[in-house]
């Protein structure tokens, strides 16, 4: 790497990583693109290059930091086989036909079924849903859950981020209940023989929203099914559903999904995390009080507050928890259910982290043999942790994962997890098409499979032959920093202005900043437990004094020398963000790495 592309000649951190410029960052070396941004959109010039490092120009930055759905929303007809799902949707509606609703046990299916359902009760349909249990009946439909719903009389199915794989078990149904699946995942062939697939991932889709999770497209979906009652004139005389009021659910499945938050994705969860402050979702709101949220509610509180309590629900527990949850009205029954997946959630915590040191040590062991790909399995692990687990290593390791629960009756299931520019899903696809595995699927970034124990060696060398390009990967991801700024220069005004860029997450990651050569003039061990640090901070001359924070201390290895008094001047890299306490806003460091001033190249 070219020493112009480090950021303070940081070639080696104290965390083992290189801090380089982000990407577009190194394309504009004099920031003309950044400047122009920023005059045109009145924001600092630091934030107009950031804006110009996510591809946006003049024009598009605007919407960009005022994302509405009026600017962004497409025409839902756009996605094929729309307009026969919302017509048949809607003839449900006309009909007050019983509507069985299968959905997914996780925050996103859970999240698409809330949508579907709330939308069809709000209709007059009288609505069944069922959530299959990860343990007994796996991922997407089944044949008894089907039966199921049309022998408590549904006469329309919708599927909800499943069914796009499951034409032999959809197929069942034909002419006792008309089928319409709305999903996401990636299809290898053509869609199943049912009434419509609403699928932007499907192979003859063109509508340019690949990115939708299965709640954007049942919120696409139900916009389209009012735009077809509302042409017949149905609503003379009937008030219209608030689909606005859904917003605050498909928020949180695009975050807990890790869908791209850019275009309409970035619109979707800006204006739904505006209806979830109003906290009118009532059981929601429990959920929100339970895991200690507060305002302001952001896509962190999606991520790490919510959605990992609704998930475990499916993970370890009752599949149909989160569900359940979301639909419910009554505060007393919703503060019970937010209790039991808070409970469940610590559970999920307990067991996760009791696989996860066994599978760090054999991850270890793989790493120093030189696998590029990490295949991890063990007679005890729960399949519902295993993803989770897989996450951790590859964050560990910027190694492809695979981590299994080998089950009793001598078969592996599990999950992977990969790194940016190494396609997992086509990987496990063709390991599935090669015949290594019993079942496998899914996209760049996450897949899931099956396979005979007795397999697990040969898909290993597998997938260390077809994925090989892994091994030249650094052992820690580098940094991409967005821009340098002193300890004088972090203010509160900048903190918020950086702020306007949010909801951070998939596509949109929050701006690292990185503050050259400082000096710690305080370190306290704050919390709980003793494992966040605050550190004060000055530059070597003096002068204005910054807080900043590291998280998880105990396991960084920036902690010591951040409080040895005695340090020499150091680099941090981190996030700037605006807090607000007791009414009073300052600046904070959140940081992620520290480095050595003048760190020796390796």
């Amino acid at each position: 790497m070219d020493e112009a592309d480090l950021v303070l000649g940081v070639r080696t951190s104290l965390g083992g990583r290189r801090w380089r410029w982000r990407d577009r960052l190194l394309a504009d070396p004099d920031g003309r693109a950044g400047l122009m941004i920023a005059q045109q959109a009145g924001v600092p010039e630091i934030v107009g290059r950031m804006l110009a490092a996510r591809g946006l120009d003049g024009r598009t930055a605007a919407n960009f930091l005022d994302p509405t759905l009026r600017a962004l929303m497409p025409d839902p007809s756009a996605l094929r086989d729309m307009d026969a799902a919302a017509a048949r949707l809607a003839d449900a509606a006309r009909w007050g036909e019983t509507v069985g609703v299968f959905g997914d046990y996780d925050v996103d299916g859970a999240c698409a079924a809330a949508v579907m359902t709330q939308l069809l009760r709000g209709l007059g349909c009288p609505v069944t849903t069922h959530v299959p249990d990860r343990m007994t009946e796996g991922y997407g439909p089944n044949v008894p859950a089907l039966d199921g719903l049309v022998a408590r009389g549904a006469t329309l199915i919708v599927c909800v981020d499943c069914g796009t794989a499951a034409a032999d078990v959809l197929a069942t149904l034909a002419g006792r209940a008309d089928i319409v699946v709305l999903d996401h995942h990636k299809a290898e062939g053509p869609p199943p023989p049912v009434l419509a697939t609403v699928n932007p991932n499907r192979l003859d889709c063109d509508s340019g929203q690949r990115g939708l999770c299965a709640a954007g497209v049942a919120f696409l979906t139900a916009v389209a099914t009012l735009r077809a009652l509302r042409r017949a004139g149905w609503f003379a005389g009937r008030p219209e559903p608030d689909l606005i009021a859904l917003l605050d659910v498909v928020a949180l499945a695009t975050v807990c999904d890790v869908m791209p938050l850019t275009g309409l994705n970035r619109a979707l969860v800006t204006q739904g995390l505006k209806i979830m402050a109003r906290r009118q979702r009532t059981g929601l709101d429990a959920l929100l009080e339970v895991a200690g949220a507060r305002d302001p509610l952001s896509a962190f509180t999606c991520g790490f507050a919510l959605g990992p309590r609704i998930n475990a629900g499916g993970r370890i527990a009752e599949s149909g928890l989160g569900l359940e949850l979301l639909l419910c009205d009554d505060a007393v029954e919703a503060r019970r259910l937010a209790e039991r997946l808070d409970a469940v959630n610590r559970r999920r915590q307990t067991v996760e982290t009791g696989i996860l040191d066994r599978a760090m040590e054999a991850a270890e062991a793989q790493r120093a043999a030189g696998h590029p790909v990490l295949v991890l399995s063990g007679q005890d692990w729960h399949p519902g942790v295993v993803g989770i687990v897989a996450g951790r290593i590859k964050e560990r390791f910027n190694r492809p994962v695979l981590v299994g629960a080998e089950l009793e009756d001598g078969t592996v299931k599990g999950s992977g997890r990969s790194v940016a520019d190494i396609d997992l899903g086509a990987a496990i696809i063709a390991a599935r098409q090669a015949g290594l595995l019993t079942t496998g699927g899914g996209h760049a970034m996450a897949a899931g499979f099956s396979l005979p124990r007795v397999g697990v060696a040969a898909l290993h060398d597998f997938l260390n032959d077809r994925l090989a390009a892994a091994a030249a990967l650094p052992d820690a991801v580098d940094l991409p920093i967005e821009g340098v700024i002193h300890v004088a220069g972090a203010t509160t005004e900048l903190a918020a202005e950086i702020g306007r860029l949010a909801p951070f997450g998939a596509g949109n990651d929050e701006p690292l900043l990185a503050i050259p050569r400082v000096r710690v003039v305080r370190a306290d061990r704050i919390g709980r437990e003793g494992n966040t640090l605050r550190v004060l901070v000055e530059g070597e001359g003096g002068g204005p004094r910054l807080k900043a924070l590291l998280f998880r201390a105990d396991d960084h290895p920036a902690a010591a020398i951040l409080e040895d008094r005695n340090a020499p001047p150091l680099h941090l890299a981190g996030w700037l963000r605006a807090e607000s306490w007791n009414g009073r806003v300052s600046a904070g460091f959140f940081i992620r790495d520290v480095a050595m001033v003048a760190h020796p190249p390796r």
